[in-house]
């Protein structure tokens, strides 16, 4: 027997196994696919590797500092701030008709640009940045509180607001033109407060670390090992897995990082109470994400930003597009443009933007592969409003939808955030089931690590000695 099974290899999986590891207790990881990683991932095509999910590690803290969820991650990990290999941004924007802001990772910067564009929305900035929540109090404060009316209490300029907006729903919100004041507040955090790294290597070098941490601390990985169901003893409380050949596995403890709602599917014939699973509803924001190789160095044809947020009308639509994108706003990533030592081997371009699940779900193969060329096509058109035209530099190309998401993740409707309404305490309606990831509330790279060890903490170690 187990003392916890661990539902998904992906980044909060792989936390909550080294610390619970650490503390020699019997862990074991199954995922149901051939790889780790889970959203974070990375794959191989035309002898390339490419990221997934990837575009920065938010929450950046340079060596020697002591505060934020870095420090504590490499704490609690044990880990040295050399083992990650983070490398700052140079520089990032958000661009909105007749007006960018810049920022980098520090914040004095981004006040700077916003007192030159909004001179009369300073104070209001700074109040704002005042009330939010600290990581620390994540589930241990009022839920549900809007963030769009917390934010225009503070900031009367509407398009200041969107322009706060687009960079933080983009990089974390499962709902739809709002976003629950928790979420907003770490985003903010994450992104504004603490700014962008990347590892030279990208996301293989993080996997890497906490697979080989999880493994040297006596813990077992099974791929390949999908779980049909959870097992239940006579009082209803989860003792274990079933998996997808039937076999059995005992735990004294499940901590799933699938997804709340994708946990719940596991135990549906012990729920009883539909209501549970109706009350828990899924996610509607998917992407697509291109992905453009080049023959040079992005910097070489005038494009030295990191991460470009752009919207090209005065209100920011966050929501499901009626058609396959939208391509109104979106992201453009170049891992390039980060303060390397050295220079990546090829240029890249990444470009984000939402789309319907539903749309491109319903598509045939052949369907499917032809809709992916015109929208490549039509989406790095788009872009070369905001950053100079990178097309006749390209030398490959790649692109994943909502139906790649929902195929390598289960999410219901490719969403990558999961749902809208987030279990900040990681518990479920059974007994020694819980929940780390995405549905906890913590998104991104650093986020994504944090729940992990934040569950296993509250929940599987507290009680053990």
């Amino acid at each position: 027997m187990y003392d916890t099974i661990i539902i998904g290899a992906g980044m909060s999986g792989l936390s909550a196994g080294c610390r619970l590891a650490h503390y020699d207790k019997k862990v074991c990881i199954l995922e149901k696919h051939s790889f780790i990683g889970g959203l974070n991932s990375f794959y191989k095509q035309h002898g390339r590797e490419h990221d997934v999910g990837l575009h920065a590690v938010t929450n950046y803290a340079g060596k020697g500092e002591k505060r934020g969820p870095l420090n504590r991650l490499l704490r609690q990990l044990r880990l040295t701030w050399e083992e990650l290999a983070l490398v700052p941004q140079l520089g990032s924007k958000i661009v909105f008709p007749d007006c960018t802001l810049g920022f980098t990772n520090d914040f004095k910067f981004f006040e700077e640009q916003v007192s030159k564009n909004f001179p009369k929305e300073v104070d209001g900035l700074r109040k704002l940045v005042s009330m939010l929540v600290d990581y620390n109090q994540m589930g241990e404060c009022q839920t549900d509180v809007s963030a769009r009316e917390v934010v225009c209490s503070c900031i009367k300029n509407p398009q200041l607001v969107e322009m706060l907006f687009c960079p933080l729903m983009y990089y974390g919100s499962a709902r739809q033109q709002d976003m629950d004041f928790n979420q907003f507040s770490i985003m903010f955090r994450s992104i504004f407060l603490e700014g962008f790294a990347r590892p030279w290597e990208g996301v293989r070098v993080l996997l890497r670390t906490l697979l080989e941490r999880f493994r040297k601390s006596g813990g077992e990985l099974r791929l390949k090992t999908g779980v049909k169901r959870l097992l239940m003893d006579s009082a209803k409380n989860v003792c274990g897995v079933v998996l997808d050949d039937d076999t059995e596995i005992e735990a004294k403890a499940v901590l799933s990082s699938a997804g709340q709602r994708e946990t719940l599917r596991l135990c549906q014939e012990s729920l009883g109470d539909k209501s549970v699973m109706d009350a828990c509803k899924p996610g509607e924001l998917g992407f697509v994400e291109t992905i453009s190789v080049l023959d040079r160095q992005p910097k070489t044809f005038g494009h030295g930003d990191t991460i470009v947020f752009f919207n090209d009308s005065e209100n920011f639509d966050y929501k499901k597009p009626q058609d396959y994108c939208d391509l109104r706003s979106g992201v453009i990533c170049s891992p390039n443009n980060f303060a390397y030592s050295e220079p990546l081997k090829e240029g890249v371009i990444r470009i984000t933007t939402l789309a319907n699940y539903d749309l491109w779900s319903a598509l045939r193969k052949e369907e499917y592969n032809a809709q992916k060329k015109e929208w490549y096509v039509k989406i790095t058109e788009a872009v070369s409003r905001f950053i100079p035209d990178f097309r006749p530099y390209v030398i490959d190309s790649d692109m994943f939808t909502p139906k790649t998401v929902y195929r390598f993740t289960g999410h219901e409707n490719g969403a990558i955030y999961g749902a809208p309404n987030k279990n900040y305490s990681g518990t479920m309606p059974f007994k020694n089931l819980f929940v780390c990831g995405t549905d906890q509330g913590m998104v991104g790279i650093v986020g994504a690590i944090i729940s992990g060890i934040t569950i296993v903490n509250k929940y599987l170690l507290a009680n053990s000695n």
